[in-house]
């Protein structure tokens, strides 16, 4: 039998979440570089991360400038807002280079055993929150690993699978990882190729029986008969069209690629950008609606935990401008059937 923790160590863990997942920046923080020094020391404290002073002072300017930048956007009045989080001397690059590995595979499309054709705007809800039905697992945690792609495929597949099934069965992003040989593991992978690759072998075996390890290893070839869901086939919903985008979503959650340059400080509200249509990152929409203001947006679950954002999900506008979506969350839509 474990030992039991003492009052004062659960203490000390509630104390460390609540200044981990609150973490203020105060106006005095900004003065001068001292202050500024002393707040970086803090982050570092709050979050336990790993610096040695040496990296530290490599990499103060990098936080300096997120500091900065995050205080400026909060500023400008905009319907999102921004905090320091365990990114916080990342520069955006190297965020991007460890957390969004979506690497688009141009023959995926080949693949697809149906294009989205069903439903109209008559028949589609105003509002959908596929949590709230039942067919969203928790949050989970890519972890150091470029593995966006599998996860966005297995919350699909989750949220399929509690449709037809009934039950809510947590799935293996690891055996995709592992054992999907037309992707690339932690290096990066295409959402739609690894659809397909789940559809050749049936379907997918449960987190609990092949574990994620935030890397990648050899595959277990004697786990993958082993379906907890079933998959069919690969669709694709027609690109650059968010009204589509919109029936499909309120029939299944969505695996979607995205242009992620502004996800590393989200915290909450509405993103509006800006950012491009270069799809780095890939997530899934497991809802939609509109905000008491007005505002129409997607409701996305990503795979940083559940310290990242809305506790993990992040909200995007939705009918934002251009035919791709913002950030490009309409230009690769695709599903398991």
């Amino acid at each position: 039998m474990g030992k039991r923790l003492t009052p004062a160590i659960l203490l000390a863990a509630v104390l460390f979440l609540s200044i981990a997942e609150s973490f203020i920046i105060h106006p005095d923080d900004l003065n001068d570089e001292k202050h500024l020094w002393d707040l970086y020391k803090r982050w570092v404290r709050s979050f336990n991360v790993s610096r040695a002073e040496a990296e530290m002072l490599k990499r103060f300017p990098v936080f300096v400038e997120n500091v900065r930048f995050i205080e400026a956007s909060n500023k400008n009045g905009v319907s999102f807002k921004l905090q320091l989080n365990a990114f916080g001397d990342l520069t955006n690059q190297e965020f991007l280079s460890i957390y969004a590995r979506y690497r688009p595979d141009p023959s995926a499309t080949k693949n697809a055993t149906e294009v989205f054709k069903y439903g109209s705007n008559q028949d589609t809800p105003t509002s959908i929150d596929w949590r709230a039905l039942g067919a969203v697992t928790p949050v989970k945690n890519q972890q150091q690993c470029g593995s966006c792609w599998a996860f966005s495929v297995v919350a699909a597949i989750e949220g399929l699978n509690k449709i037809q099934s009934g039950r809510l069965v947590s799935l293996s992003e690891q055996e995709l990882v592992d054992c999907d040989v037309y992707d690339y593991g932690c290096e990066g992978g295409d959402p739609r190729i690894a659809i397909y690759f789940a559809s050749m072998k049936g379907g997918l075996t449960t987190e609990s029986n092949y574990p994620y390890l935030g890397s990648q290893s050899a595959c277990q070839t004697t786990k993958l008969g082993q379906l907890a869901a079933r998959v069919r086939g690969l669709g694709l919903v027609p690109a650059n069209n968010e009204s589509t985008l919109m029936q499909a979503v309120a029939r299944q959650p969505i695996s979607v690629a995205v242009d992620a340059t502004m996800f590393q400080f989200y915290s909450q509200g509405v993103l509006t950008g800006p950012c491009g249509n270069n799809l780095d990152h890939a997530v899934t929409i497991v809802g939609y609606g509109t905000t008491v203001d007005g505002s129409n947006y997607w409701l996305v679950k990503n795979s940083w935990g559940t310290e990242w954002g809305e506790e993990g999900y992040i909200k995007m506008a939705r009918d934002a401008g251009g035919a791709e979506g913002l950030c490009g969350i309409a230009m690769m839509p695709s599903y398991p059937v």
